[in-house]
């Protein structure tokens, strides 16, 4: 599909896409043809509009979202804190006995956007989801001692934007004093962010990438990278964050709450980019 977009010219219309076709706007159409159809047809247009008044309902709803990560993403567990130490070993050269050796493993973090401007800063800032994914990615490198790469370009909606991963690479050194190894600024999607990332880490001599990246991202993450480094002969494993469940009562699960909105969005928005093999 990505090459699609490419052939016919209209790769700048993904973000505009993507937002036609997730909640609430597919419901708000329903609602209007529902209305539409109450006078010639009056059964039919009470059950659209009932069907999509329960369906943004649902879309609202944090149990919704759960259901969605585990019937349908299939979203992988956390890394244990067994297979931390054993990283740890392995960049220390320490797994197994073995004598000290060249580092071939390495951190890659996912991008997910960047604000161009922030006023309270006075300079371009990482939103909370990348910030949240270079915070995971920092501490899993000071746990383990391996180093880290940041991938993630300024964006179909920002072209001429200042690249995600020079943002990233700065937050890093500044706020939290652990510079990045590597920075991969080209990328555009998470198509590219494997493709480019692969060749990056294959020229750097690495064999082995622990990818960070939210838990709903992660399943199609892992298809594209390892669709892009198994050819390179690097491993990729799976370090998916953000994973935490809430410890509220069961029934605010099932409650449209804003949390609700942006969980069962980016699930949907993760299962379209499966669908159409981006």
């Amino acid at each position: 599909m990505n090459s699609l977009f490419i052939l016919l010219g209209i790769e700048s219309w993904k973000p505009v896409l993507s937002a036609l076709i997730l909640p609430p706007i597919p419901f708000f159409v329903l609602i209007l043809l529902g209305a539409r159809l109450i006078l010639p047809r009056r059964g039919l247009g009470w059950l659209l509009i009932l069907f999509s008044m329960a369906s943004l309902w649902l879309s609202m709803c944090t149990g919704m979202g759960r259901l969605i990560d585990q019937f349908v993403l299939h979203v992988p567990p956390a890394l244990s804190r067994d297979r931390i130490r054993e990283l740890k070993a392995e960049a220390r050269g320490k797994s197994a006995g073995e004598a000290t050796k060249t580092v071939t493993t390495a951190i890659v973090i996912l991008g997910g956007g960047a604000e161009p401007y922030a006023p309270e800063y006075g300079m371009s800032n990482l939103p909370d989801v990348p910030m949240q994914r270079l915070r995971y990615g920092l501490w899993l490198s000071r746990e383990t001692a391996l180093p880290v790469a940041f991938s993630g370009g300024a964006g179909w909606a920002q072209p001429g934007a200042t690249p995600e991963a020079d943002i990233a690479a700065r937050i890093a050194a500044q706020d939290f004093n652990r510079p990045l190894t590597w920075t991969e600024s080209r990328s555009r999607d998470t198509h590219e962010n494997a493709m480019y990332t692969a060749a990056l880490m294959k020229r750097s001599g690495i064999n082995h990438i622990v990818l960070v990246t939210h838990g709903q991202h992660m399943p199609r993450a892992l298809r594209n990278f390892r669709a892009a480094a198994t050819p390179e002969g690097i491993k990729v494993e799976a370090a998916p964050m953000g994973l935490a469940s809430r410890s509220d009562s069961p029934t605010l699960d099932w409650l449209p709450t804003e949390k609700g909105f942006r969980h069962v969005r980016f699930a949907l928005h993760e299962c379209f980019g499966r669908l159409l093999g981006a």
